[in-house]
């Protein structure tokens, strides 16, 4: 935006003075890079000068990047969202010049179409309203900011007595979690609910963990149909990997193409606890294809990753990805391509708008007796064909990468990467794993003892918020688990009291998602939603809880007990809102599964319990004594012992692995 006409302003002292002092209304134009329609919008209107002109001569226009500021993104969408009951982007946000929302909306067209109001008519509405009615203006203005401050203050108000442990951790409410996530499931496609279709990557964990814990198979089930119907549909990229935002259809054929660093992210999580629990080579080599498309196409020679990739190129959503059969003829032999249209079902006449996205509709055993050819021989023939197809594509103009680097989506990655060196066992990934930590600590450290979120161009700044600290942190606890090495740990610990001293509330409870030392936001927000990612509460819930557990500190495990308690009925009524949240009130009624593991084979055994599906263990390891409650008054002596403590008992100490595996069955 920065060569539009439109005198745009970045957030800050500037811009909020000038409209004090001119008393001109203030447009909030909210929007991020990989956004089709706020791609449409700049177009269509904020590089026209007719509108620009209009824009910069009665309004003070700011422009923000959603994924920089997420403070102001939350409160303005949630401003939004009360005025017209929907939301999204572009979000275009009207504020008083005491920054008092008052107007908003998403996309407004150039011209009046299908009941949208055009965006000139929005102005000159507005315009009009604040030189003729604008004591009106105000009066909803001071109504809508107190409905947004007493919203944030709401869940600080409920009583902890209202809900007690035993009432709240209960075989019934997981059971209920379960079957709401369930009564949303579409049997057929895999997913939950109707087009739109996003991948709710933490109902399906949940269904897992509930699954592995009361063997429960169609729990079990419609996760992993879920996952292999996004994986074979067109919402995952077939030739490079990566998987975009959201399905439009309820088959996952047309996606919204963007590809979202947190999205892939969150797949390479869920498909190395897939494979931990069914060892299928599928969710493996999407496991593989997933980091592959991380490594290759979001990494920076910097050593971290990017935020996302658009939807368009060349200024058309999708044509980076999508193939006509007459140029698949060309570049493929004439069997290769017979076997490769009936395996991406490429049409004549197009699957998608006259082309074709590519997506799996039969499975690769089936085609290969309709080939009259053995497995293993389709496979080559397709893993060929497919190479083919991906090095012409690579010829075309590829969609536009955010480059961005954020520390909260790079600390997802971080923490899949560790799950996904637990799961498969390799190497590399686990060096990939601590580069990524070395890059964070290096880039993102602030003179403050905090952390900044983003970082771009050589420089990082904009103070950290809650999720930036809680989801590092988590990958902190991660590499302790995976490396043995305790300098995670205690990284872990400096960090999260830094959150406790900069992020409580003044009677502790739930976190407050900005810095107490950040003074440009109107509102100090409390986010909880699990929405496309975990809210940096739920996940400091979680951190809590362990490390409560691995540095004895019972008021940090009690603090993200009583924090669970505080949203426990909200979360029962709407578990796939809250899906980080419902798997946490299912591990307190299963109880933490804490593994020890001591001597000169500690490293060989924990890379085999890395490798088991155990969603509630927490686990250290060590060849010698070390001053945690995990590590102390164990045996060093003998090549291995393994302790395992669940539910405030602790098991007779075992040697080996299989009576390891023979005392978890209770599990």
């Amino acid at each position: 935006h920065a060569h539009n006409p439109v005198n745009w302003y970045p957030w800050g002292e500037m811009a909020l003075s000038l409209a004090k002092k001119e008393q001109k209304p203030i447009l909030v134009s909210i929007g991020y890079s990989a956004c089709h329609w706020c791609h449409v919008m700049e177009r269509e209107s904020f590089e026209d000068e007719v509108v620009a002109e209009y824009m910069n001569a009665h309004f003070i226009n700011i422009k923000i990047d959603r994924e920089e500021r997420p403070d102001l993104d939350h409160i303005y969408m949630e401003a939004v969202q009360i005025l017209t009951k929907s939301g999204g982007w572009p979000l275009n946000v009207f504020l008083t010049p005491e920054l008092k929302p008052f107007f908003g909306g998403t996309y407004f067209p150039p011209k009046n179409i299908h009941n949208r109001t055009s965006w000139i008519e929005v102005l000159t509405n507005i315009k009009s309203l604040w030189g003729n009615n604008r004591d009106a203006i105000e009066e909803q203005a001071e109504r809508l900011n107190s409905h947004l401050i007493n919203g944030n203050e709401f869940f600080n108000r409920i009583p902890l007595s209202d809900v007690s442990r035993n009432d709240g951790f209960t075989k019934k409410n997981v059971e209920s979690i379960k079957n709401k996530i369930l009564s949303k499931a579409d049997t057929v496609n895999g997913g939950f609910g109707a087009p739109p279709k996003f991948p709710q990557f933490f109902s399906i964990e949940y269904l897992f963990i509930y699954g592995h814990f009361y063997q429960d198979q169609e729990a079990i089930q419609h996760a992993l149909i879920s996952l292999k119907q996004m994986l074979k549909g067109g919402i995952y990229d077939q030739l490079a990997g990566g998987i975009s935002r959201y399905s439009t259809d309820e088959k996952w054929l047309v996606p919204h193409f963007e590809k979202m660093l947190y999205d892939n992210a969150l797949l390479i999580g869920i498909l190395s606890d897939a494979y931990q629990l069914t060892k299928d080579f599928f969710y493996k080599e999407y496991l593989e294809k997933t980091l592959s498309f991380c490594l290759k196409e979001m990494k920076s020679s910097s050593g971290g990753f990017f935020s996302g990739m658009d939807a368009d190129s060349e200024g058309v959503e999708g044509k980076y990805y999508t193939w006509q059969k007459s140029t698949v003829d060309k570049i493929l032999s004439p069997y290769e391509s017979k076997i490769i249209c009936n395996y991406f079902n490429i049409l004549e006449s197009g699957n998608w708008e006259h082309s074709n996205i590519l997506h799996i509709t039969t499975e690769i055993d089936q085609l290969a007796l309709v080939h009259n050819v053995t497995t293993l021989e389709l496979l080559e023939t397709t893993s060929a064909a497919k190479q083919k197809l991906h090095t012409e594509r690579e010829k075309r103009i590829k969609p536009i990468v955010d480059e961005k680097i954020i520390l909260s989506w790079n600390a997802l990655l971080l923490n899949s990467m560790c799950k996904a060196y637990a799961s498969l066992g390799i190497a590399t990934i686990k060096e990939e794993a601590l580069e990524l930590y070395a890059f964070i600590i290096n880039k993102f450290k602030a003179p403050n003892g905090g952390f900044y979120h983003d970082f771009n161009a050589g420089k990082a700044k904009n103070f950290a918020f809650l999720d930036d600290y809680a989801f590092f942190i988590q990958a902190c606890l991660k590499l302790q688990e995976i490396t043995g090495e305790e300098h995670f740990l205690e990284e872990a610990r400096k960090l999260t009291e830094f959150v406790i001293n900069n992020f409580s509330q003044k009677d502790g409870g739930l976190f407050y998602y900005t810095n107490v030392q950040q003074k440009d936001t109107p509102i100090r927000k409390v986010e909880i939603y699990d929405a496309a990612i975990p809210s940096g509460n739920s996940i400091m819930a979680e951190n809590l809880l362990h490390l409560g557990t691995l540095l004895n500190q019972p008021d940090w495990t009690n603090r993200s007990i009583e924090n669970i308690l505080i949203i426990n009925k909200i979360v029962l009524n709407y578990p796939s809102s809250f899906g980080i949240w419902s798997k946490l009130i299912l591990l307190q009624e299963v109880g933490l599964l804490e593994i020890s593991i001591t001597g000169k084979r500690n490293k060989a055994a924990q890379k085999e319990i890395l490798a088991m599906f155990l969603p509630n263990k927490i686990i250290q390891s060590s060849d010698v004594e070390k001053p945690y409650p995990l590590l102390i008054n164990k045996n060093y002596k003998e090549d291995l012992t393994i302790y395992i403590c669940h539910q405030n008992k602790c098991l007779e100490p075992v040697r080996n692995l299989e009576s390891f595996k023979r005392q978890i069955t209770f599990n």
